[in-house]
């Protein structure tokens, strides 16, 4: 269970980091879509969000700092994905609101089973001591 909640993790991170890039540095073409269905500023208050989400969601387990923030990301991603699932669903791109539907349930997923189920564990401070560098 543990590899396969790793695998959803990165898959999720990846595609988060993406979609919030193209929100932050949209190509010309997009800008104008884009502005038309939010403002800027939310644009990018949106694109910075998933990008941290796309971190939060790998760094705290890799690291084993503060691992109660994988939950933390991938929960604070699902208002984005009810908002973007109606605003899909407002525009009538029934394929789009289907993808933001899944990626909540996703979301749902790891938040709940990183939460109450298979939490990574913290590093500890004797294991951290165990790893000094020799110069």
């Amino acid at each position: 269970m543990n590899i396969v909640l790793w695998v959803l993790q990165i898959l999720l991170a990846i595609a988060f980091l993406l979609h919030g890039w193209l929100l932050l540095s949209p190509p010309l073409e997009l800008v104008d879509v884009l502005n038309s269905l939010m403002s800027p500023a939310f644009r990018i208050f949106l694109g910075v969000a998933e990008v941290l989400a796309a971190v939060g969601l790998i760094a705290p387990g890799v690291t084993r700092i503060q691992p109660w923030l994988v939950s933390c990301a991938a929960a604070g991603l699902l208002p984005v994905m009810i908002g973007a699932t109606i605003l899909h669903i407002s525009r009538g791109e029934n394929s789009s609101a289907m993808t933001t539907a899944l990626l909540f349930v996703l979301l749902a997923v790891v938040a709940f089973i990183r939460w109450k189920v298979k939490p990574i564990l913290p590093r500890t401070a004797s294991k951290a001591r165990g790893h000094s560098m020799v110069i």
